[in-house]
């Protein structure tokens, strides 16, 4: 490919290997990237972060006796399906925000969160659901998570670049719906869903890598890297039972690819504009990620190969896309 990939969606069910992909892109040099799958070196971008913070807004609430705002408890899913765009808005936030070098700097960053927060749900179709708290119970709140939302907005801003000029963003989400569901899937639920609520901005610089495991395998997966002591971690956290099969059951990808357009794409209409987004599967249902999660100086060259040429694999099959979509 002469010209890199601008924005890649790093796209799959939870822990098939989408947190492990991303590290291992980022451990590669600027040339390596260009060389071996034809991206810049990588900017990341994750809406998980969100989902955590979400979920602690919910827990200081009933731990008070009060509904939880999002969750009413930590082991079931979203009372309200509309924040499946909620985290998309907060995606296409966090993209304006690296392309204009902004890099916020509030005096309590679980406030400021909560304002983002907000804002995103009424832009993706909802209502505030935070800000209408009494205040002293929202600054109650703020209280125990202001070192977590600290550390979100550390993060975020160490993500933004001197310059995008040469960079790859690389934006991983996980999308599905329930075990046994028919396609199409119901919205605001699946990559139908969130893919049409991803900014024009980012819609038409995208391509996709989707890693390919059964819904039984990310089950698996997500049991075994589950840490309790590390719910807010990247690599190690633990999506809840229910919340696997009641909205990771199934996917759409396989349906949309057959629906689309374009061979290897994925069409995207929204506003009367159509988007294909190039496409490439990594499979991944004979696990080559999870030593990912080791210290680097513990990976075996082996490991490494297999990873490296499934992914070389994918990219192809992406580079076949993007000449369909030219």
């Amino acid at each position: 490919m002469s010209k890199h990939i601008d924005v890649l969606l790093l796209l799959a069910l939870p822990a098939s290997g989408k947190s492990e992909a991303r590290r291992y892109l980022a451990s590669l040099s600027p040339e390596q990237c260009h060389e071996q799958f034809g991206i810049g070196h990588t900017v990341q971008l994750d809406d998980f972060p969100y989902v955590h913070i979400m979920r602690r807004v919910s827990d200081e609430l009933t731990q008070r006796g009060h509904p939880g705002a999002f969750f009413l408890s930590s082991a079931i899913p979203f009372r309200n399906p509309i924040d499946w765009l909620t985290l998309i808005e907060l995606i296409n936030e966090d993209y304006d925000d690296l392309v204009a070098d902004n890099k916020p700097t509030p005096e309590s960053a679980a406030l400021w969160l909560f304002d983002r927060i907000d804002a995103a749900r009424i832009r993706a179709g909802g209502e505030a659901i935070i800000n209408i708290l009494p205040e002293d119970l929202r600054r109650e709140i703020a209280g125990p998570i202001e070192d977590e939302a600290r550390k979100l907005l550390d993060d975020k801003i160490a993500e933004v670049p001197d310059t995008m000029e040469s960079k790859t963003v690389v934006i991983e989400f996980a999308r599905g719906c329930a075990d046994g569901q028919t396609m199409p899937i119901p919205h605001p639920y699946g990559y139908a869903g969130s893919l049409g609520q991803l900014s024009p901005a980012i819609l038409e610089k995208a391509s996709i890598l989707y890693i390919w495991v059964t819904p039984e395998e990310s089950r698996r997966k997500n049991a075994a890297r589950t840490d309790p002591d590390d719910p807010g971690s990247i690599l190690h956290h633990g999506v809840p039972l229910a919340v696997m099969y009641g909205d990771y059951g199934c996917d759409d990808m396989e349906y949309l690819l057959k629906e689309s357009g374009k061979p290897d794409t994925v069409q995207v209409d929204q506003d009367g504009e159509s988007y294909f987004l190039p496409l490439g599967r990594f499979d991944n249902r004979v696990d080559k990620t999870s030593f990912i999660r080791e210290d680097e100086n513990k990976w075996s060259a082996e490991d490494v190969g297999a990873l490296q040429a499934g992914m070389r694999k994918a990219f192809d099959q992406l580079s076949h896309g993007q000449e369909t979509d030219s």
